[in-house]
C-alpha cells in the first residue's frame, strides 16, 4: 500500500469520527501539535521507529506527550491505534490527508508563527478576515518562531503572507541595490 492511500484511510475514518463529534477544526490544530513535535523531536521518532522499544514504553510516552499537547480522547486512540500497528512512523501523510480532505469538506487551516505569542483579538480578526475573503471557514494554528524577530508569516495552503521584519529588510535591500 503506497503512504498517500495509507494516509488517506486513516484521515478518512478520523475525519469522519472528528466530524461527527464536531471536533474537526481542534483535532486539526492537534494534529498540527503532533506534528511539530514529532518532526522536532529525533527521540520520539526514535522510541516509534525503533523495534527494541516495547508497546508499553511506546504507550507510556504516547500518554505523556498526548497529556502535554492537550490533545483529544480521539486522536490519543488513533495514535495509539496507529503505534500499536507499527504505522506512527506515517504521521506526516496522515496529517497531510486529513488536512486536505478537511479542506475539502470546506474548512481551510491557516498557519500562523510570529516571534512571539500574540492576542487571541488578533487572532480572531485574523481569522474573520480570512474567512471572509476566501469564504470559507478557517482553523487558525498558533506557532511561535522567536527567530523571526517581529512580525507574523501566514500559511493557507501553497500560499504565504510574510510580513515578518526579515522579509521587509529583504525587500527594501533588493529595491536599494542594482
Amino acid at each position: 500500500m503506497s503512504g498517500s492511500a495509507f494516509g488517506h484511510r486513516y484521515a478518512t475514518a478520523l475525519l469522519e469520527l472528528a466530524a461527527e463529534t464536531s471536533q474537526t477544526a481542534k483535532i486539526q490544530r492537534d494534529l498540527a501539535s503532533v506534528l511539530e513535535t514529532w518532526q522536532e523531536s529525533r527521540e520520539l521518532r526514535d522510541v516509534f521507529e525503533n523495534p527494541a522499544f516495547s508497546t508499553e514504553v511506546r504507550a507510556g510516552v504516547l500518554e505523556g506527550v498526548s497529556k502535554r499537547l492537550g490533545l483529544s480522547p480521539l486522536l490519543t486512540n488513533t495514535l495509539r491505534l496507529l503505534s500499536d500497528r507499527g504505522r506512527l512512523r506515517q504521521l506526516p501523510e496522515l496529517v497531510e490527508s486529513f488536512n486536505t480532505l478537511a479542506q475539502d469538506e470546506g474548512g481551510v487551516v491557516a498557519e500562523v508563527t510570529s516571534a512571539t505569542e500574540l492576542s487571541a483579538s488578533y487572532y480572531t480578526k485574523l481569522q474573520m478576515s480570512l474567512e471572509k475573503s476566501l469564504g470559507k471557514k478557517v482553523t487558525v494554528v498558533k506557532k511561535t518562531d522567536p527567530s523571526l524577530i517581529a512580525g507574523v508569516v501566514t500559511r493557507v495552503g501553497d500560499k504565504v503572507f510574510d510580513g515578518t521584519v526579515a522579509s521587509r529588510l529583504r525587500h527594501l535591500r533588493e529595491g536599494l541595490l542594482p
